[in-house]
């Protein structure tokens, strides 16, 4: 249950809803939300720029160019490690003439491009990742770009503003549930007429084996490798970790009770950190293809 509240919870606040439209003088432009750093902008809302009857030539024009097929290339080169080089290099030697034709989905297909992606059907459109959408909107007009980046970073800037009362609100249901964790751990793992250093032992172990299932080190490690940072391993810790955390200290809380070894509780919350982080990734990953 926890576990569902946090994930619509996120929804809301990471993404408030699947895309978004900015107005850039006038033309409205979608913006479909993806993981984070990959949002991506539509193409064809773009090119109306240019003509709202035929925007998927407009593409295939900009696509057909010798400098553009290389960028793409280059774009997938650093992201994409399972891009086709191939195909790659075959798309290139014909790019330039004047019967070569490329669009959208020639080059999805072909190379395996995750920087493009084509939604299909009745509202059928090409959207791009950011860095490869302001580089066709460059190619439209350069003023038209800088319009389109200045009410692209107003939009990131409120979507920051609602992460921040995400993580706040997230930080302060781990501190809740860290209660439920810690009287688990009193009640089952501390011997009576044990001295308060020892106690503070138990506790500390407790915590790092959420740490290490989630963070994949302990609390001492994370501080040796970020020696000039003046908060905690948990302070530093993403919206989708924390709501994961939550689900790890009951989770713990819940084994203790059942006297289960604290290497068996490693293992069963490592697990469950990998399965719950990939559900959350996944859940971002859709948000590209459904409206």
């Amino acid at each position: 249950m926890i576990f569902y509240f946090c994930l619509v919870f996120l929804e809301t606040t990471e993404s408030m809803k699947n895309s978004v439209n900015i107005d850039v003088n006038g033309l409205s432009i979608e913006v479909r939300y993806g993981s984070v750093s990959r949002d991506f902008i539509s193409l064809t809302d773009i090119a109306k720029y240019k003509t709202s009857e035929n925007p998927g030539y407009v593409i295939q024009n900009w696509m057909r160019t010798r400098n553009t097929v290389r960028f793409l290339g280059l774009w997938e080169h650093l992201h994409n490690p399972d891009f086709n080089y191939l195909e790659f290099e075959a798309i290139e030697k014909e790019a330039g003439f004047n019967s070569f034709v490329l669009t959208p989905k020639r080059w999805v297909e072909q190379t395996g491009a995750k920087g493009i992606v084509t939604k299909q059907g009745r509202y059928a459109a090409t959207f791009a990742h950011q860095d490869i959408a302001f580089e066709f909107a460059s190619w439209i007009s350069p003023e038209f770009k800088l319009y389109i980046v200045k009410d692209y970073q107003r939009l990131k800037t409120e979507e920051n503003s609602r992460l921040s009362l995400g993580w706040n609100l997230n930080r302060e249901l781990t501190k809740i549930n860290y209660r439920i964790h810690t009287d688990a751990i009193k009640e089952h793992l501390i011997p009576e007429d044990i001295s308060s250093r020892a106690q503070s032992f138990i506790y500390a172990n407790e915590a790092d084996v959420l740490n290490v299932a989630l963070f994949g080190k302990t609390a001492r490690m994370w501080r040796e490798e970020n020696p000039d940072s003046k908060g905690n391993i948990r302070d530093e810790a993403t919206l989708r970790q924390l709501i994961i955390l939550v689900n790890l200290e009951s989770m713990n809380a819940e084994l203790i009770k059942l006297g289960m070894p604290r290497p068996d509780r490693a293992a069963r919350l490592n697990k469950m950190a990998i399965e719950q982080l990939s559900v959350l990734e996944n859940a971002y990953e859709k948000n590209l293809l459904n409206g």
